[in-house]
């Protein structure tokens, strides 16, 4: 599927007024000071594209949420949907259902290893608790390693397991979790010149912590195959197959957390695949259906799912695996084979977006260092190129964070809603974007970076 080239909003203020008053009066939103916030009232979605009630249309630069992979209203995923509504709309988790067998069938065939036993859940933070409990079940010890940089989800371990501030309110200091940094060569804490020594460095760091720790207490350590919200920072060569001879050497299982960069995100149906590792358990959501009905889960290991053959396994959830949403899988999966969608953002990674990207930072003196791969960048946006001092502080909020802000104005006055977290801003379309909409997103990045520019010095 080709997303459509230029759907035309029908402007209705009126409905827009309806929808934000009704929104404001009753809809409590994440990650927001209730009073602050002004919603913006979406009348629809497109291929990559949405529109509001007055008739402005947006390039979405963001996917959701990172998750439409496909793009909005993909028809083959819809007709899909509708046709599993018509003839089984839900069903409970312990039975065999045709659907949910495929569309674990059609996961398992993309995971990487052996991963051919999908426990499935209603997103990613429930995968990352799955996954966790998994891991200290088939071990018996009690702790588990997570990055600072990181972002594993909003539930009670998920959050713990978080590296990034969001954590911070609802970190209990006794969810069994220790942090250590992971490899980032642009701000690197190892004070590394180049990217064998970064690498070198952080599994030194992590092996000590290890050892510091106790490798006996610990069950596993969980990675972002490559990290997403945190900032999309590759891992540079051998590291991820480092950790991996890590955690076979002191018998910790490896979970690789590929909920935002599966299902085609990189150029590859996992990011695992680029670095040749091959972890015990693997997460995803998001990009396994698009996010059009809501699903997750956890590939497994043959080793750690032969720990649960005799022994049940005390985890499940009300909607695990339900219809609509394995419909909306195997529907997903096989629309991208068919229309070769992991190809494609390979291709605009490699073509259009990095290349597009780079000629941006070369003339922009807020834009730092770009990184990324298929349809997966991030802008790194400075003060001062020399020294790499973010556009705004960590964490940077209110007349603070004033940058940022005029740079994501700047954007959404151009018709592109940006992804922006701190100083960052990223470039994650729909997969399947089409090049001549991804060169519209840079020429509307191009426009917005000279606002960020004026804060640069």
């Amino acid at each position: 599927m080709t997303p459509h080239a230029d759907p035309a909003p029908h402007a209705d203020p009126e409905t827009g007024a309806a929808v934000k008053a009704a929104d404001r009066a009753h809809v409590f939103h994440s990650w927001s000071a209730q009073g602050l916030i002004d919603p913006l009232a979406v009348a629809g979605a497109e291929g990559a594209y949405f529109w509001d009630y007055d008739g402005n249309r947006y390039l979405d630069f963001t996917s959701g949420l990172v998750y439409t992979n496909i793009g909005y209203q993909h028809p083959k995923v819809v007709a899909a949907i509708q046709e599993q509504a018509a003839r089984m709309t839900t069903f409970a988790p312990a039975f065999a259902i045709d659907v949910r067998s495929e569309a674990a069938r059609l996961i398992a065939e993309r995971t990487p290893g052996d991963l051919d036993k999908i426990f499935f859940t209603n997103g990613g933070a429930e995968a990352v608790e799955n996954a966790a409990r998994m891991a200290r079940l088939h071990t018996g010890r009690p702790k588990i390693m997570s990055a600072y940089r990181s972002y594993h989800g909003a539930t009670s371990t998920a959050i713990n397991l978080t590296g990034d501030p969001r954590r911070w309110a609802s970190d209990t200091a006794s969810a069994g979790v220790v942090r250590f940094w992971a490899p980032f060569l642009y701000r690197s804490p190892f004070h590394a010149e180049n990217e064998a020594q970064e690498c070198e460095r952080a599994l030194r760091h992590l092996e000590d912590t290890i050892a510091f720790e106790g490798p006996q207490s610990i069950a596993a350590i969980i990675l972002e195959t490559v990290p997403g919200t945190a900032g999309i920072m590759t891992p540079p060569p051998g590291y991820l197959p480092g950790v991996r001879e890590i955690c076979d050497r002191y018998g910790i299982v490896l979970v690789l957390d590929e909920v935002m960069a599966g299902f085609g995100r990189t150029g590859a149906w996992f990011a695992a695949e680029h670095y040749g590792v091959v972890p015990d358990l693997l997460t995803f959501a998001k990009g396994v259906n698009s996010g059009y009905v809501p699903l997750g889960g956890v590939a497994i290991s043959a080793e750690i799912a032969a720990t649960f053959d005799t022994r049940p396994y005390p985890g499940g959830l009300t909607y695990s695996g339900h219809p609509l949403a394995c419909a909306a899988a195997v529907a997903t999966i096989r629309a991208m084979e068919e229309e070769k969608v992991v190809e494609r953002a390979a291709h605009l990674g490699e073509h259009v977006l990095g290349p597009g990207l780079r000629e941006l930072a070369e003339r922009h003196p807020s834009v730092g260092e770009v990184r990324g791969l298929g349809a997966f960048w991030a802008l790194d946006l400075v003060r001062n190129k020399e020294t790499r001092e973010p556009l705004v502080p960590y964490n940077a909020t209110g007349e603070a964070n004033a940058p940022m802000a005029a740079f994501g104005a700047a954007c959404k006055k151009n018709g592109l809603w940006p992804f922006i977290n701190m100083n960052r801003t990223h470039a994650v379309p729909a997969c399947n974007i089409t090049e001549g909409e991804a060169k519209e997103g840079l020429a509307a990045l191009d426009a917005a970076l000279a606002v960020a520019d004026e804060y640069t010095v």
